[in-house]
């Protein structure tokens, strides 16, 4: 049972954290469906680690480029100068916030936010946010004609998805499809940006967690991490291929039947 629940947790991890339906929402909530205990903040970031390193290797080639900027072509090195300025702009603000958080009012997401009445409210706000967003028209923008301002502000967007149920993937694509991006670069600007803000959630809650290690299991572990990062490439690729094609409308109607199915069980 106990290698059966890591593996539940990494395949709700890997296919949640990256499509726009919240992950910490479903760790909680389809896990007490299922007769296990939530998996709480600690054993979600060590299982979010497979989540990190997934998008590394999904995106190792953009990241190699990001590293060996000096390239010959003009348009792609200023391409890729752009994009890391945008992605360093995006980040400030999830760092700030984030500190504040952890360091002045750490059990506030616990104690507030966490519940199941809570999720479900901002599930079904968040479906209404994406159907709007993905109505909206113009969409001409995208990683190369970009502006930081919209850099800023989708990264202030990804500073609300530490609150359980928003998504990070569901307001960053959102907020830059509201702002005109096209979808595939709208998509995959959100998975760039979110290279360092899961990766610095992650290492950080695995710092205050390590006194916790003690309490799992090391093979378990080990198994939930690969699940976790199998699924995270398979979803990445879905996601971005899905949405630049179709939009979010089946991510929406499955946050609105989400959110239902948490208040009847209530």
């Amino acid at each position: 049972m106990e290698y059966l629940k890591f593996i539940l947790y990494g395949l709700i991890q890997g296919l949640t954290e990256f499509i726009p339906v919240s992950s910490t929402a479903h760790l909680k909530i389809i896990s007490l469906w299922l007769g296990f205990e939530d998996p709480g903040t600690s054993l979600s970031a060590i299982i979010q680690l497979g989540s990190v390193f997934a998008i590394f290797w999904y995106f190792r080639n953009d990241i190699f480029f990001f590293k060996n900027s000096s390239s010959k072509n003009i348009l792609d090195s200023f391409l890729i100068k752009r994009l890391s300025t945008s992605i360093f702009i995006g980040t400030i603000p999830i760092i700030f916030i984030g500190a504040f958080i952890k360091f002045f009012i750490p059990y506030f997401l616990d104690n507030n936010l966490r519940s199941n009445f809570s999720i479900a409210i901002i599930s079904i706000l968040m479906a209404f946010f994406m159907y709007f967003s993905d109505n909206s028209r113009n969409k001409y923008i995208n990683l190369r004609n970009h502006n930081y301002l919209d850099s800023l502000l989708i990264g202030l967007g990804q500073a609300f998805a530490i609150i359980p149920g928003v998504s990070r993937s569901g307001v960053t694509i959102s907020l830059a499809l509201l702002f005109g991006w096209e979808r595939k670069d709208a998509a995959k600007f959100s998975f760039l940006l979110g290279i360092p803000a899961i990766s610095l959630a992650a290492i950080v809650q695995l710092i205050f967690s390590l006194n916790q290690f003690s309490n799992f299991s090391f093979l378990p572990l080990v198994i939930g991490l690969t699940t976790t990062f199998l699924s995270s490439l398979l979803a990445i690729d879905f996601l971005i291929k899905y949405i630049s094609k179709r939009g979010m409308k089946i991510f929406i109607y499955y946050r609105i039947i989400f959110g239902i199915l948490i208040l009847l069980n209530l």
